[in-house]
């Protein structure tokens, strides 16, 4: 039986083909890059789009539903083949995942057009194949732990389809179900995920280094205790919201994962952004838990919008970033080192996350902020799209 590299190495067409991550890496930053584009002049009022929900529900729905799925797809296709021992799925199969994929884009984005059935099949297609084509790999290859990842994506498509329930029934989606479901589920698998890679790559830096103060293993009794309490509390604030339940659960959730995050040594990770990134990236988890849940309890001094943004935008931006950059390092035959460049959009990532959080503080400015937020937002992707693009279009 073929080896997985040389199953790659016998696609003949186009390398952007030839592993999972190399398609949707480099569509995921170029919509992020489009998605922020339109939107700035969309909600000032300068353009219209026949998009299928709301202003502010589309772009909701585009980043998380959206962006996220073609960010999981590289992900899962990449690392599966890893997790199982088989076959990565390749060529022509690729194509027609990634292709539903942009059909989806496309008919959210011309929604106004197109009845409302029609629209939930189209963006459903790809994420729901995409579990069929992992739940397949994990049974075959007898790799049942990770049937935990395939029943959050099955979370996320049932959060996508109460979204577009939501929307067409008239609700705001944005702020609604579908959407803090879609958001639990994101954060839970940040948390999931990242328990296990963070002090992993941590660790081995840190051995390299000739460091013996070394972070605890993946995965313990702490860790677990600590997903268990972020489960229950994402779950009470996706059913009852603003409650008061809903904030000191969040709140308790908090302050357990930022000792959880203590435990990985990520003071010791200054010198290689690469590995500090991705401590930086799970900080915004109990950061973003904790606010979240203090502006619940204590709204006249949090914004409950703007710390929402430090789930959003702060662990989903700043966490898919850190790990496309990795993983498109990694899987081209590159060093697992920081450029000037990398470091950069890192920086450009935290900026925007922190001036978007501050803007719902300072609402005599907020307007100002939020413009630069987003520019900030863009230059990010833009610079990824700049160091890493090339490498995801030619050959390791």
């Amino acid at each position: 039986m073929s080896t997985t590299m040389e199953q790659v190495r016998s696609w003949q067409g186009p390398a952007l083909f030839s592993y999972g991550f190399r398609p949707f890496f480099l569509a995921s930053a170029i919509w992020a890059v489009v998605i922020m584009l339109l939107w700035i002049p969309l909600i000032s009022g300068h353009i219209e789009l026949p998009v299928a929900f709301g202003p502010v529900s589309w772009h909701a729905h585009e980043f998380l539903f959206g962006y996220l799925n073609a960010v999981v797809a590289g992900f899962l296709l990449t690392a599966i083949p890893n997790w199982t021992g088989r076959m990565p799925i390749v060529g022509k199969p690729l194509i027609l995942l990634f292709s539903l994929w942009v059909i989806g884009r496309v008919a959210i984005l011309f929604g106004a057009y197109l009845p409302a059935g029609l629209i939930v099949v189209l963006d459903i297609s790809m994420p729901l194949m995409l579990a069929a084509a992992c739940l397949r790999e994990i049974m075959a290859g007898k790799n049942w732990r990770n049937l935990i990842v395939l029943a959050l994506m099955a979370l996320l498509i049932i959060a996508n389809l109460l979204f577009h329930w939501e929307a067409w029934s008239g609700g705001y989606a944005a702020n609604g179900y579908g959407m803090r479901l879609g958001i639990s589920t994101m954060v839970l698998m940040v948390g999931l995920i990242g328990g296990r890679i963070i002090p992993s790559f941590t660790r081995n830096w840190l051995v390299k280094q000739g460091s013996k103060d070394l972070p605890v293993g993946p995965m313990q009794k702490f860790d677990k205790l600590s997903l268990l309490f972020l489960l229950a509390g994402l779950l009470i604030w996706t059913a009852l919201e603003d409650h008061w339940l809903a904030g000191v659960a969040l709140v308790i959730a908090g302050g357990l994962h930022f000792a959880r995050l203590a435990r990985w040594k990520g003071q010791y990770t200054f010198k290689e952004p690469l590995v500090l990134v991705l401590h930086v990236a799970y900080l915004f988890v109990p950061t973003g838990l904790l606010l979240l849940g203090f502006a619940i309890l204590l709204p006249d001094l949090f914004d409950v919008t703007g710390s929402q943004h430090l789930l959003m935008a702060g662990v989903m931006g700043m966490m898919t970033l850190a790990v496309m950059t990795r993983a498109t390092l990694g899987h081209t035959g590159q060093d697992l080192k920081a450029s000037k460049g990398t470091t950069f959009l890192y920086c450009a990532m935290t900026l925007s996350i922190l001036l978007r959080f501050t803007a719902g503080q300072m609402p005599e400015i907020s307007a100002r902020l939020y413009d630069v937020s987003a520019l900030a937002w863009i230059l990010a992707f833009v610079v990824y799209l700049v160091t890493f693009g090339p490498l995801l279009v030619r050959k390791r």
